[in-house]
């Protein structure tokens, strides 16, 4: 189940929102969620979520152990981890490693084969919260939570489960107690959720046919055809993810509890240090906090700092995917990041070239990331820098014309105008109403769309 369906919008969350507001007390509001977000999981993975509760107890039962025997906090640690990473590897990794060594060493008869399977949603998310609260409570930041059914909400609650942000413990312990429900978080909650829907139904859904078309014509693109499908991505990448991230920081909301920011208009920076800053802030942040820094950030020699950032990097590429175009382009930031950080930063360019070579270069990279092999990315590429069937051909005509509108409204909805607009009409009575009628209708609008449309993937299924 994902958020832009009507099976969520229409009957999941109303009757979750009904069942949750009618139990008394927190902790049989903490008992109705968990039981609801089980089911939510269970609706799309009723095998998985066996695997799941595994990793709850696993990791819950780690954290009581840490906490009792003191003497051995550190090997109980390394076992939670070695067992966090093992279910994560196998199910995400063992084809693809398979694969590889059979492409690299099947010349000498060397030949590994492991049966497909299928990738548990969530598991990418779901473990890192787990690994994050085992090491920070090692780490002493927060005291063990002995209540399992606290600890399993910390981990399911769906609107978090299955795509982030990616919410650490200490950010939440004190709500999982206590928390503050009230009509004004729930409004608030409620427009973002909104907002969020929007911007995955109305935007990313549509600008997404046109991405999906223009790739897989990837080996007979013109230039300017190459460069629209990049666009076309480029944007439906950013309000696919950005969305539902917005959607599930409303679902906090509406339910009493704070995540972070995950997006913070990505493709204003100019910067690709910039960038990813801005870009899954919760991920980012769990990396530098959790990789980056015990292998000594940047208080280390030029080597060893060099070293880290491109091993942060390459786990952030294995990361979204087990596929050799997610190392590469995990590579390609790692190269990037190091260039700025050595050279172009140094040079204080004027902010519009830094934007202008900001938004190419993580362009590129999203081409990088969306082929569904590493040639076909290429053969994109290859299009957009000269080597296509010519520079401007009927497609891109036919693309241009029908694609435009949706184009520019994505290039402005990327921006923070929308935000200040917003702003602006809060202040007044008048500016209010206009703003609450404007909100209905895009609510409508995105039923309406789901009502009629087929296609609405979500992109970070895959990861």
């Amino acid at each position: 189940m994902i958020f832009s369906s009507l099976t969520f919008l229409l009957i999941f969350l109303p009757i979750t929102l009904l069942l949750y507001y009618l139990v008394p007390g927190i902790r049989l509001k903490n008992a109705a969620l968990l039981l609801c977000s089980l089911i939510f999981y269970a609706w799309g993975e009723p095998l998985y979520i066996l695997l799941m509760l595994y990793s709850i107890f696993m990791n819950y039962v780690c954290g009581l152990l840490m906490d009792k025997h003191k003497k051995m906090r550190r090997q109980v640690l390394i076992f939670g981890i070695i067992i966090n990473l093992f279910l994560l590897g196998f199910f995400k990794y063992a084809g693809f490693l398979s694969e590889s060594v059979s492409g690299l060493f099947g010349s000498f008869g060397v030949a590994v084969s492991v049966r497909n399977i299928a990738l548990p949603i969530g598991i990418s998310f779901y473990t890192f919260q787990a690994l994050s609260y085992l090491i920070d409570l090692y780490r002493g930041k927060f005291p063990v939570q002995k209540s399992f059914v606290r600890f399993a909400l910390y981990i399911t609650m769906f609107p978090q489960l299955i795509a982030g942000p990616i919410v650490r413990y200490e950010s939440i312990a004190k709500e999982l107690e206590k928390r503050t429900i009230s009509p004004a978080k729930f409004g608030q909650g409620a427009l973002l959720l909104i907002e969020g829907l929007a911007m995955k139904v109305l935007l990313a859904n549509q600008i997404g046919t046109m991405a999906d078309e223009l790739r897989a014509m990837s080996t007979s693109l013109s230039t300017v055809s190459a460069w629209l499908g990049a666009l076309a991505y480029f944007f439906q990448i950013y309000f696919d993810f950005a969305g539902y991230s917005t959607m599930a920081i409303g679902l906090g909301l509406m339910l009493g509890f704070t995540f972070t920011k995950n997006f913070d208009h990505p493709y204003m920076s100019t910067s690709v240090t910039e960038f990813w800053r801005r870009w899954h802030i919760s991920l980012g942040t769990w990396f530098r906090e959790y990789v980056y820094i015990p292998l000594g950030g940047n208080r280390v020699g030029t080597l060893k700092h060099i070293r880290n950032i491109l091993v942060v990097w390459i786990l952030t590429g294995l990361w979204h995917g087990a596929a050799w175009n997610f190392v590469l382009w995990g590579l390609y930031y790692g190269i990037l990041l190091l260039l700025e950080k050595f050279v172009l930063l140094r040079l204080r360019l004027p902010k519009v070239i830094g934007w202008i070579y900001t938004t190419i270069l993580v362009l590129v990279g999203w081409v990088i990331f969306s082929g569904e092999t590493l040639i076909q990315s290429m053969a994109i590429l290859s299009a957009m820098f000269g080597n296509g069937t010519g520079f401007f051909d009927k497609t891109a005509l036919y693309y241009l014309s029908t694609g435009g509108i949706i184009l520019l409204l994505c290039a402005i909805s990327s921006t923070p105008i929308l935000g200040k607009l917003r702003g602006k009409l809060l202040r007044t009575t008048a500016g209010r109403t206009l703003l609450t009628l404007v909100y209905v209708g895009l609510l409508a609008l995105a039923i309406m769309f789901l009502a009629v449309q087929n296609y609405n993937p979500f992109l970070y299924f895959r990861f």
